[in-house]
């Protein structure tokens, strides 16, 4: 479908916003994870490297150790696989930084490679789905090595060693608890679906659109997560029959099946607690139910390479989104340059965090960007004493700002920028210290010029192909649609029903997100806000005739 098929001729600006920017939230339900795995994975090596007198090393072991932020969503199997390859890609940023260093005295040559490696960063880790903090902290290890002082090609396989020997630390810690709960995580991803459901059981009229949506997306999220889990023992398979048992029963709810609020959280907090997983009622067929609808999720979904390169084809909303970052990220480099600042990796850093996936998000991010940034210089001048006084208080000054920085970012961006800017410059002057007035200048400077760069960049680098995903999520929720009418109006068996109706579910959770992905676009042809409202209503009017129990049209008549 063409995007003038989708959209009126006209181009208008939409308004950016100003409320609600600041507006703190809550804590994400497994933030202890990532706040309590990065302290370690980082503390472990650096505490060896101060007992050796070498603490300048450990920004090369860390590198590798903030790969502890990701995988905490992904099940053991998956994720000792996940690790290895954020670990390997870490390791080859910080290779390709740390040769170009060593191989010219150019800092506008710096500027362009750090700006193109935070757009393959952003590319590749939007194609894969690495989850927060995607491509960022790979970008800030690469800009920073960039700029390290006095970097030489023969340190180099030393420096990539270290690095591997801090990604080892990071696998090892994000791997422990699954020695003691090997399940967690498709646990966590069912509660949350359950909870969803529970949310849009008690829903009024008002809120019962976007609870529906929610529920939707939960229950997604969470056949992706059982679907990773991989291998099983006799025991662990009946646990992860439940498990997708207790997702059909929330499904059914999205279809529009009554059900009783309270049940469905009571089973979602016997899943966060550990207790034995609920065995929801069954029904006749569901076993064939539950494996047509693994079998149609896997084959939607492709994983690794095949999966990374499917996202990033030509015509992808993503590349868009990669030369924002790149034009950006170089925009922001050159002008802290010009500006007179000699390592300008901050400024680079700043203006890769900004984009998101719409204009209008990263309109939001720049300015949570800004203001956080801004109070976190303030709070990295006020521990400058404290961290100069020793290389362990320094040490201990990195592992608590890096808790703090976990335990408030998915409150609000803003909020953890405050202790994430402070982290970063410290880790930083672990290689070399320089001087306090002119490091938090030239890093106040670098913030307001790589915000400014940054939405420049998204103005200029337009995503019309927003526009274009609209309408081809359309045409899957047509089709489904049609698909799901057909089957409803039938004597359908349960199995081919079942998969209608996740397939429904999948299409009406793809149009909304592209829907509200296109809708914050800035200069933006008009979205076909009639269409997609009708095709919503139609998907799940036909959605609640798949709900098990109800009586087929023909029947009925």
């Amino acid at each position: 479908m063409s995007e003038e098929s989708i959209g009126a001729p006209a181009v208008r600006i939409r308004p950016l916003p100003l409320r609600g920017v600041l507006k703190v939230g809550k804590a994400a339900d497994i933030w202890h994870k990532a706040a309590l795995s990065a302290p370690i994975a980082f503390g472990v090596p650096a505490l060896v490297l101060l007992a050796l007198g070498r603490l300048d090393l450990a920004l090369y072991t860390s590198a590798g150790s903030l790969c502890a932020l990701y995988a905490h969503g992904e099940p053991y199997a998956s994720r000792a696989r996940f690790m290895a390859v954020m670990v390997l890609g870490m390791v080859a940023s910080v290779g390709i930084a740390l040769v170009t260093a060593a191989s010219t005295d150019s800092a506008a040559i710096r500027v362009a490679v750090a700006a193109l490696l935070a757009a393959a960063h952003k590319a590749l880790c939007d194609a894969a789905r690495t989850g927060p903090p995607g491509g960022l902290i790979l970008t800030f290890i690469a800009a920073s090595c960039l700029f390290v002082p006095g970097a030489r090609l023969s340190d180099v396989p030393f420096h990539l060693a270290l690095g591997l020997a801090g990604g080892a630390v990071a696998w090892l810690v994000v791997m422990a608890p699954g020695l003691v709960r090997p399940d967690g995580p498709e646990r966590t991803a069912v509660a949350r679906a359950l909870e969803a459901a529970s949310r849009l059981a008690g829903a009024g009229p008002d809120g019962a659109a976007r609870a529906r949506h929610d529920a939707a997306a939960a229950i997604n999220a969470a056949w992706h997560t059982l679907l990773r889990s991989g291998a099983r023992t006799a025991g662990r398979a009946a646990d992860r029959r439940r498990l997708e048992r207790l997702l059909v029963h929330a499904g059914t709810v999205v279809a529009g099946t009554p059900d009783d609020p309270d049940r469905l959280a009571g089973w979602a907090a016997d899943l966060r607690r550990n207790r034995p997983v609920p065995d929801a009622p069954g029904r006749p067929g569901e076993d064939g139910e539950l494996a047509g609808i693994a079998a149609d999720r896997a084959a939607a979904a492709p994983r690794g390479v095949r999966g990374v390169l499917g996202a990033l084809r030509p015509g992808s909303p993503l590349l868009p989104v990669a030369a924002r970052v790149a034009v950006g990220a170089a925009l922001a480099g050159w002008a802290s340059m010009a500006l007179g600042v000699g390592r300008p990796y901050w400024a680079v850093v700043t203006a890769a965090a900004v984009f998101q996936a719409n204009i209008t998000l990263s309109w939001s991010r720049g300015l949570q960007r800004a203001f956080g940034n801004l109070a976190g210089l303030a709070l990295f001048t006020a521990l400058l004493p404290v961290s100069r006084a020793g290389g362990a208080a320094l040490v201990a000054a990195v592992m608590l700002l890096q808790f703090c920085t976990e335990a408030t970012m998915a409150r609000n961006y803003w909020l953890g920028s405050v202790f994430v800017t402070p982290m970063a410059l410290l880790m930083v002057e672990l290689a070399a210290l320089q001087p306090a007035g002119r490091l938090a200048a030239e890093r106040w400077l670098d913030t307001c010029v790589g915000v400014a760069a940054g939405l420049l960049s998204c103005a200029l680098v337009t995503n019309r192909r927003a526009g274009g995903r609209v309408g081809a999520a359309l045409d899957r929720l047509d089709a489904a649609t049609a698909a799901a009418r057909e089957l409803g109006a039938g004597a359908a068996d349960p199995a081919r029903a079942a998969r209608a109706r996740e397939r429904l579910a999948s299409a009406l959770v793809d149009v909304r997100d592209a829907a509200d992905v296109a809708s914050g676009e800035w200069w933006q042809r008009a979205l076909p806000a009639e269409r997609v409202e009708r095709a919503e209503r139609e998907g799940h009017r036909a959605l609640a005739g798949l709900a098990p129990g109800r009586v087929p049209a023909s029947r009925a008549a």
